[in-house]
């Protein structure tokens, strides 16, 4: 008799979300650097489930997964949102790959694009319906070497350490940028979205480990020791030039008073030390992403910074300094990066 009430619960609860789905016009999406699953931050993976609940994602997409110690990260998140009432789909990542995905719908077709050991990152690739709206999610974290933004700061974008000397000539940037493998993981994902059937709507979001040519422009070059640099960088450019959108700047078009830096995050219960890798600097940037491409209708409605006001400027806490929005915390902040939630309609 119990079986049988469980499985009718089941049926019923497969019904309502058919139905919800059928309806659906309107889509919520979270994208999150988990900071190695929480595990730096006390309590860290249950406010990774309360964060999900509290800003009512219909799609997260999370970066730095583990699967540590043969643990299957995207079926624990699963289990805890259960537990909380809130029931999720996702399929299991392979231990190689370090990004997810869940969704409040169902998960059809589910492939990794790379994994850590191509040195480019990890990209999985999901496909899922929404109402009457067929979506393709890349979830990305992209490789973090070579990280070229901190050569004005006068950081080695490789080993982390002081140079005797900013670099601020953007030839010079360019150059070790490219040595990184993140504009090809970007040349790979838009030749796979060409490839597809383009009726579809299509959204990549991650840590990119780059920032943006909306970002550091000739209003900014004096700003957030940028030290004059206009900086053209790859991954924002190749998906401007295709078509791709950056729903964070279509909001908030303005760098100077919306900067939406999205790392390093202030965080109160992890030593600051841990949040400045380049303590002399200010080296706030916007890394983090939510971009998307549809021939359908698909608008913008919201986009707002989820995480804590406060940013880290030269090895300190830096109190609110921008016009930016945010959804704060509902309690501890899993992570050293901000989140981004973007609303879209279709």
């Amino acid at each position: 008799m119990k079986l049988g009430k469980f499985i009718l619960l089941l049926l019923l609860f497969s019904i309502v979300q058919m139905l919800s789905a059928k309806g659906k016009t309107e889509l919520k999406v979270l994208q999150i650097n988990i900071w190695q699953e929480g595990t730096v931050v006390p309590n860290g993976f249950a406010a990774i489930a309360d964060e999900i609940i509290d800003k009512d994602a219909d799609i997260v997409l999370f970066s730095e997964v583990r699967n540590y110690k043969g643990t299957d990260y995207i079926q624990r998140i699963l289990t805890a949102l259960k537990s909380r009432g809130a029931s999720y789909f996702g399929k299991s990542s392979d231990e190689k790959l370090d990004v997810g995905l869940i969704s409040k719908f169902q998960v059809g077709e589910q492939r990794a694009l790379y994994d850590l050991e191509s040195g480019m990152g990890g990209v999985l690739k999901s496909k899922i319906k929404v109402g009457k709206r067929n979506f393709v999610f890349y979830s990305l974290h992209l490789d973090y070497t070579n990280y070229a933004c901190y050569l004005p700061r006068g950081y080695d974008g490789v080993t982390w350490k002081k140079l005797e000397n900013p670099i601020n000539a953007v030839s010079a940037i360019v150059e070790a940028n490219r040595k990184s493998k993140r504009d090809e993981a970007i040349r790979d994902i838009i030749r796979d979205v060409d490839g597809e059937e383009q009726s579809q709507s299509f959204i990549i979001a991650g840590d990119f480990n780059e920032p943006s040519h909306l970002d550091w422009t000739v209003a900014t070059k004096d700003l957030f020791d940028h030290r004059g640099a206009v900086v053209p960088w790859d991954c924002s450019v190749l998906l401007e030039k295709a078509g791709f959108i950056d729903s964070f700047r279509m909001m908030y078009p303005d760098p100077v008073s919306h900067p939406g830096f999205t790392y390093p995050a202030f965080n109160k219960d992890v030593p600051i030390d841990k949040l400045a890798w380049a303590p002399t600097a200010d080296d706030r940037d916007r890394i983090d992403y939510v971009y998307y491409r549809s021939k359908q209708p698909l608008k913008v409605k919201a986009t707002k910074i989820v995480g804590p006001v406060e940013t880290v400027k030269y090895a300190k806490k830096q109190d609110r300094d921008s016009k930016d929005e945010f959804l704060l915390p509902k309690g501890v902040w899993p992570t050293d990066h901000k989140a981004l939630l973007v609303t879209f309609g279709f």
